[in-house]
């Protein structure tokens, strides 16, 4: 199933993303592929057979959510340097979300910005973290709080690259389809209940719609200043998840797996959300292993660490919640004892 889709991202510049085998990727000038060890011994001899380029340089940096950090930036930006990438070079992430969002950013600061290309390799890369211009790293204060937007010149969706996925990180990706879905598309949940993404043509086609959904999304508000914000469905809490567990216990796309029932028993509280609901995206999680329980240990330190999120702004924060399957609510400066309520459910796994 070949699919083209086309980004409109103004002020920046069209760009195509394409769902289908990798085909031949021709740079006139340098270029650079950003991989890590685990993704370039199962896959770079690949890669290769389809990049073409004036010169072309192999970065590897190290796996793992722990080091998307400025130092590692710092190593790539030298790496480039040694290589005397120029304004005309082509950066490409080979990897999951961690190369991806890193890549971009070194991309949008290297000679104040360069171009660069997504071959996302998991499958949560390839229907969220790949598509749209969000880069970043992480710091103490939390995650992606240091970043640009920094659209790619192209996105190649292969879903080649997924054969080798551990089961894990390929659950992971599934949370962020049914985050759309909840979000944006009773439909698309519906069909999501109803057939097994481990079949291949239901995956392809449950990526086609996912980022067909983020396309339009993005395509409205590139620098989230009003729907793109939506995106963070569940993200708001799992960003506390995962700075509280070192970014080392659970998988991004587990954390908002976890981040997506507790934001919709915050919506329950509010009204907006039914029980059935609520149990119908649970099950739907469970159904590919998520996580749906965790165990707080202060529900008052779990709510001071939401003022470090990126939708913060005047000690006051917004939650994405969902009004109803297939719709959402940005649901602001809520009552922090109605928040509290909520938290306390969770704190030593009360209530699962």
């Amino acid at each position: 199933m070949k699919v083209s889709i086309t980004l409109p991202t103004p002020p920046s510049r069209d760009y195509e993303i394409i769902i289908d085998e990798l085909p031949s990727i021709e740079i006139e000038g340098k270029a650079a592929i950003v991989t890590n060890p685990k993704v370039a011994g199962l896959h770079l001899q690949r890669l290769l057979q389809s990049v073409k380029a004036k010169e072309l340089y192999i970065v590897t940096i190290p796996d793992g959510e722990e080091y998307k950090t400025m130092e590692t930036i710092e190593f790539m930006l030298d790496r480039f340097f040694d290589h005397r990438l120029d304004r005309k070079s082509t950066l490409i992430a080979f990897g999951g979300g961690v190369i991806g969002d890193m890549t971009g950013f070194a991309a949008s600061i290297f000679q104040r910005g360069i171009d660069f290309i997504q071959v996302p390799t998991t499958l949560l890369s390839q229907v969220d973290a790949s598509v749209g211009g969000k880069t970043g790293i992480n710091n103490r204060f939390g995650k992606n709080l240091v970043g640009a937007f920094h659209q790619p010149k192209a996105v190649y969706i292969d879903t080649f690259w997924l054969k080798t996925l551990p089961k894990r990180e390929f659950s992971a990706g599934i949370a962020e389809i049914i985050k759309m879905a909840v979000m944006f598309d009773a439909d698309f949940f519906d069909w999501l209940e109803k057939n097994d993404l481990y079949e291949d043509s239901n995956l392809k086609e449950a990526i086609k719609r996912s980022v067909e959904l983020k396309a339009r999304v993005v395509n409205e508000d590139e620098k989230e200043k009003g729907v793109r914000a939506v995106l963070n469905y569940g993200h708001t809490f799992a960003h506390v998840i995962e700075n509280f567990s070192g970014y080392g216990s659970y998988l991004h796309g587990e954390a908002v797996a976890i981040g997506m029932v507790m934001a919709n028993d915050l919506a329950q509280e509010f009204g907006y959300f039914s029980k059935d609901e609520s149990e119908r995206v649970k099950e739907l999680l469970k159904k590919y292993n998520l996580p749906v329980s965790y165990s707080i240990e202060s529900a008052e330190k779990f709510y001071d660490q939401f003022f470090l999120d990126k939708k913060s702004h005047d000690n006051k924060i917004t939650f994405i919640i969902p009004e109803n399957i297939g719709k959402y609510k940005m649901l602001s400066s809520p009552e922090k004892e109605s928040v509290i309520k909520v938290l306390k459910k969770f704190e030593k796994a009360e209530g699962f």
